[in-house]
Order: C-alpha cells, then structure tokens, then sequence
C-alpha cells in the first residue's frame, strides 16, 4: 500500500495541498519531509506524538524524515492553537528543552535515515535588515491577517513577534527545501495556516511549479467529545520520569471501546489485517478486551521499549492477583503512585495496632475482625492472626509495606 493509501485507510490525513500529486511523488521517489516542535517543554507529551507517528510510517517506507528542534521559533512562541500570549522562555531553558527533546526524538527515530535540526542555527545568522528585505516584502498582510492563527487572536490581541512567527515557520520550510531537499512538511491541524505559509514562499522565491507539499493531521477527540491526551493528573508525557512507563501503559490499556481501533490505526505500525481482526474481537468479544491490550504493548514498546512492557505487564499481574512479594523497589513506585498511601515508623508493632493507627484502618475492632476475616494481606501474604507483628524492615529493602484489604483495596506504607 502507498503511504498515501496507508495514512488515508487510517484516518489520519485532515488537509494536504495536493494529496494526488503527493501520491504520485512518493510512489516514484523516496523524499525528504519534516514535522517540527518548539523547545516550549522538556519533553512531548502524546498530543505530541501524533504527527511524529506519520513521520515515523514515512521513515518504515524508505522516506527521510527531518525533525526540527525549534530553538530559533520557540525563543519567539507559536501562536498556534492559543488564546493569548506565550510567557517567553530564557534561553537557559530553551537549551536545556532542546537537548532533552533531541534525545527523545533520537530515541523514537533512531540514527538511520534520520537528520534533526535546530532552526535556530540559520534563523539567529539573519539580521533584521535581511528579515524584513528578503523575506518581509514577500508576506502580504492582508494574507497573514486572514490566517486562523492570526485571525482568531485579533479580538484578544497578539503581538508583532507572534505576529511573525508564521514568517519563521516558513523560512525553516524553504531553508530545509534547499539544504535537505524537504518536499513535505506534515504538522497538526493548527498548523495548516503556516504550512501553507511556508509553501507561497517557496513557489515566490523558487518558481511556482516547485513540488513542495503540506499535510495535516485531525485533531484527535476521544468518543465522548473530549480532547485526546489528557488525564485526571494532567498530560501523558514521553519522559518515564514524569509519566511512568506503567502509568503509561495504563493509560492506554483503560481506552473505551468506541476509541481503541482509531487509536490502533494512529499509534501502531500494526498492519490492516492485524487491525480489522482486533476491530472484530472489540466487537465480538469486549469483555477480554485483547485491542486495548495490544494498543498498549505496541504504543509502550515504541516509546519506552520492550523492557517497559513486560514490566508495566509484570505490575499488572501483581495488582490484581495480589502476588506483590516480588516486585522491585521502582516497580512498587510505579504501581502504586496513584494508591492511597501513608508514612510509617520503622519499628515492630502489632497488626491491630499498626492497621488502625496508620489510618488503614478507622477502628481496632474493625482491624481485629478484617485480619481475623482473612481479609488484609501484608506484603502478598495473607495475615489472619490478630497478634501478628508487622515489622516494616523485611520487605523491599526496607523502604514499604503494602497493605491490601479484600480484593481491591491497596495502601502504601513509606517507612521513614
């Protein structure tokens, strides 16, 4: 299947400015193409990573995809997708932004047949005087005003420097189209009014029969309406540090039904036979949910590797049969980042006395008769004895204890 064919079977063409005769290009020749993101954070977050996947589908086809770092554009702050201005970023931080993005991308593309760039290399080395004779002759206002980036700011306001940001945008397009023959630029929906930007500037200063294209991708809503991407706790980051590869696969794996296949088609390099035949169990057999599964292994694989699946798959496992005794100090800070969870004193003491002055639970008599019902295990192993001891150094090198009361129910000792 033609990428084209590909990228269009899995919903994920939104705009393009000439789809046939992009078809035809990538059918014949293997191109150049390129997606940025501005430094504005340390690291992306799977909003992020959707037009990084259809980079990345190019890339599987034999195509080279250019990846920019826009240290140069997010000194200034895109415009795009905002009610109002970017608190602008010192330069420290910009630096700082761009190597830990750089590293992610390295990681997600590899080193085979892959370039990343920083715009700010060639956007610093032109002075104002050649920014406003080379290229701000070449920008009609009434054109720039009309934009949807700069057209829905008008009322609240926007700034010169964010004004001009869709100028940047466009310079990175033609420099990339002369010095790595960049033919494509792919961007989210937001971005359609500075790609095309980009590509009247390229036909004024190259000719007007250049073959440069520029693809977008839908903005992604769940089944209910909402916005894709974001949690009770806020957004689902690449960086393992800020979102666990568990919580990570978690989040994945806890898709609705309605949305699993779409996001299978967006996030997974799996093919249509794969895919048509995980549709039919969604359909057929929900309840084993084997889509979900699959969507969080392929997408959990392809950010943080193999490795992180079979643990976030081992936590899993020891959740909910409660056979926790062999999990590690950092699986236990993974699994149990969300659970309730309290601090203990490093000393012996009875598991009546433990359970109830601990919070766990709100009365002795209720702790006598949880332990005596069988019903709290400490550590994975079952503790019916009212006079047992819990001594808290035992387990994970002495660092907690964890409680499960009846089948569902975990808490998290810290000993101090």
């Amino acid at each position: 299947m033609n990428i084209i064919d590909d990228l269009k079977w899995r919903g994920a063409i939104n705009q393009a400015t000439d789809l046939d005769a992009l078809k035809e290009l990538t059918d014949n020749n293997k191109i150049a193409l390129y997606c940025g993101t501005d430094p504005t954070g340390d690291s992306l977050h799977i909003g992020h990573l959707i037009p990084f996947m259809i980079l990345k589908r190019f890339q599987l086809a034999g195509h080279h995809p250019v990846i920019i770092i826009g240290g140069g554009t997010g000194a200034i702050g895109d415009p795009s997708g905002r009610k109002s201005e970017r608190q602008l970023q010192t330069m420290d931080q910009v630096h700082h932004n761009e190597e830990a993005l750089t590293a992610q991308m390295k990681k997600l593309f590899g080193t085979e047949n892959f370039t990343i760039v920083n715009n700010y290399d060639w956007l610093s080395q032109i002075s104002l005087l050649d920014f406003l004779r080379d290229y701000g002759k070449l920008f009609n206002i009434n054109t720039m005003l009309n934009k949807e980036v700069v057209a829905s700011r008008l009322e609240a306001g926007i700034s010169f420097t964010e004004f001009t940001y869709q100028i940047l945008q466009s310079v990175d397009f033609l420099h990339l189209y002369r010095h790595n023959d960049v033919q494509l630029q792919i961007g989210g929906s937001d971005q359609w009014g500075n790609i095309t930007a980009g590509i009247d500037l390229i036909h004024k200063v190259e000719g007007p029969d250049t073959k440069v294209y520029g693809l977008t991708i839908p903005l992604m809503l769940k089944a209910d309406g909402t916005k894709f991407g974001k949690t009770a706790g806020g957004a689902v980051w690449l960086d393992p540090k800020k979102t666990s590869p568990y919580e990570f696969y978690q989040f994945w794996i806890n898709q609705d039904d309605r949305d699993v296949v779409k996001y299978l088609k967006y996030f997974t390099f799996l093919s249509k036979d794969e895919i048509d035949a995980l549709a039919e169990k969604v359909k057929n057999e929900p309840w084993k949910r084997e889509a979900q599964r699959r969507l969080a292994e392929e997408v959990t694989k392809f950010v943080h590797g193999e490795a992180a699946v079979e643990e976030a798959e081992r936590i899993s496992k020891a959740l909910f049969s409660g056979d926790v005794a062999d999990l590690s100090v950092d699986e236990i800070e993974q699994g149990f980042k969300n659970m309730p969870s309290v601090d203990v004193e490093n000393k012996k003491e009875n598991i009546v006395i433990w359970l109830t002055d601990n919070g766990i639970e709100p009365s002795r008599r209720q702790a006598r008769q949880d332990v005596s019902n069988g019903a709290i295990r400490i550590n994975g192993e079952k503790v019916d004895d009212v006079d047992a001891e819990i001594d808290p150094s035992t387990h994970f090198a002495g660092k907690f204890v964890i409680v499960r009361k009846g089948k569902k129910h975990y808490f998290l000792a810290r000993v101090k």
